[in-house]
């Protein structure tokens, strides 16, 4: 099932895609209502056609920052090595946070912000969506507690991020959280997922991966971060990103203005945007 949040008639909304059309769910302005509370009894509304809608990010405002994974491919953390030597990932996953005061949907512009990088970079990466409060979750019983899978660009402006030693500030200037298209139910994939992950820049693709090369997985990931913390329902965890970002190349292909960089991951769809 496809979840998604848009706009119609000045009220934002969730609602199942199914085809051409949006079927709204009562009695919800948000996702992270709609995840907390469950499905209504009454399913839907009447189906409007997409083209009628203004589509948002399905989580357009987190209610708390973001969850990500670093270097967890191995391709990855080669490529990382060389932009960052100082870090290095040993026998634990690299965790950081990301803020997003809100996130930017499929057809959104990507803020360059020239004024402050001129080291842009993309991350195409599959992220998880929590169903339920998880606290001192077991590996084996993770399964239970993600509700979805969406698409996440975990955008970068590697200059900043490089020159504060940390990853934090460099990836949560506003507008760096493209997020999207929906939300694809975890009922639809086989556990652990097993999810095709592109990238492409102008056409060229840049990244193709698999979560099945995830060093870290998400019963790991979940086990870790709930042993000694709650993780609300709604979280976002992002679970990392494959080789060919650009700062990878030699020399780097950094983003520009006018760029198009199509984020695809199968079984869920596409997250594109403009880099203004």
């Amino acid at each position: 099932m496809k979840l998604a949040a848009f706009i119609y008639n000045g009220k934002e909304r969730v609602g199942i895609v199914d085809g051409a059309d949006v079927f709204p769910l009562p009695g919800f302005s948000s996702m992270e209502e709609l995840i907390r509370a469950g499905f209504p009894e009454e399913r839907t509304e009447a189906g409007i056609p997409l083209k009628n809608v203004k589509l948002l990010s399905p989580i357009p405002r987190p209610s708390q920052d973001i969850i990500c994974l670093g270097m967890n491919f191995a391709d990855h953390t080669k490529e990382s090595a060389r932009f960052h030597p100082e870090i290095v990932r040993e026998d634990h996953a690299v965790y950081f946070s990301k803020h997003a005061n809100e996130t930017v949907p499929d057809g959104g512009i990507v803020d360059s912000h020239p004024d402050v990088t001129s080291q842009l970079d993309y991350e195409a990466e599959v992220a998880i969506i929590l169903g339920r409060d998880a606290y001192r979750v077991k590996k084996e019983d993770a399964r239970d507690y993600v509700f979805g899978y969406t698409i996440l660009n975990d955008i970068s402006a590697r200059d900043v991020q490089k020159r504060h030693k940390q990853f934090f500030l460099g990836k949560s200037l506003d507008g760096f959280t493209p997020l999207g298209p929906w939300i694809v139910t975890a009922d639809e994939f086989p556990y652990p997922p097993e999810i095709g992950i592109r990238c492409t820049v102008n056409g060229e693709l840049r990244q193709n991966g698999s979560t099945s090369s995830w060093i870290y997985g998400i019963g790991d990931v979940i086990e870790d971060l709930s042993a000694a913390m709650t993780l609300k329902a709604g979280t976002i965890i992002s679970m990392g990103t494959p080789a060919g970002v650009g700062m990878g190349f030699q020399p780097p292909k950094y983003l520009k203005k006018g760029d198009v960089v199509v984020c695809e991951a199968d079984g869920i769809g596409t997250l594109t945007n403009t880099i203004g």
